[in-house]
């Protein structure tokens, strides 16, 4: 059977007219599930949910050399603050380390910052194995029920809060979420790129995407 030219082009155009639509409806689909997760994510750093609890937990940030990074630090300060209000008698620090921490972790470091601001030893635990948000709350999970906390104010970036929430719930941890003072001014680029990142992970964690190239880029700790 011969196929004329004319019936060939219709069939491209056909195949082309269904992509281009296929394509359109991802994207819009894509454009929908983004400015919600923008809504949630704003929704949960623009307020301080921190009331009386069992315990604060600070979510692990970059340390240097044994020395918390400035994102660190001031999550470190603000759950110093919190406790100094007696908001929780314990302190949980969460976050491990790498080959190239010189076996530090950033729990440690947490710790040991602690201690330095007047949190006595007794009152502080510290998570020293985990690699990224999802395995820092399920050993927090592991945690508050070792040592039966039933409520928890968890620390973390604004942006970050978010995804926490989310992990905890699912974890069935019942937290109040307390997000640190910001750093100085955050360029537009810089807080776009955390909404990228949060709304990513997010959405790999919906999809159960379990890649590690993309946990890793994910995980990665930008300090801005």
């Amino acid at each position: 059977m011969i196929v004329s030219s004319s019936n060939l082009r219709g069939r491209r155009t056909t195949r082309g007219l269904f992509l281009r639509r296929v394509l359109g409806l991802f994207l819009l689909v894509a454009t929908f599930w983004s400015v919600w997760v923008c809504q949630q994510i704003n929704s949960v750093a623009n307020q301080d949910d921190a009331q009386p609890a069992d315990a604060i937990a600070v979510f692990g940030a970059a340390e240097y050399s044994g020395h918390p990074s400035p994102v660190l630090h001031a999550r470190l300060d603000h759950a110093v603050e919190l406790y100094r209000k007696q908001i929780a008698p314990v302190i949980i620090t969460l976050g491990g380390g790498s080959d190239r921490d010189s076996g530090n972790t950033e729990g440690g470091v947490g710790r040991d910052y602690l201690l330095a601001n007047g949190v006595p030893f007794g009152n502080i635990i510290a998570e020293t194995r985990s690699i990224d948000t999802e395995q820092q709350v399920h050993r927090l999970a592991a945690i508050a029920h070792e040592n039966d906390f039933h409520h928890i104010v968890v620390v973390s970036d604004g942006t970050h809060l978010f995804r926490i929430r989310e992990l905890c719930e699912d974890a069935g941890l019942d937290v109040y979420t307390s997000p640190r003072p910001a750093l100085g001014h955050i360029s537009n680029y810089d807080l776009a790129m955390r909404y990228f990142h949060e709304i990513l992970s997010y959405t790999a964690l919906r999809l159960n995407l379990n890649m590690g190239w993309l946990r890793s880029w994910l995980e990665g700790k930008p300090e801005f």
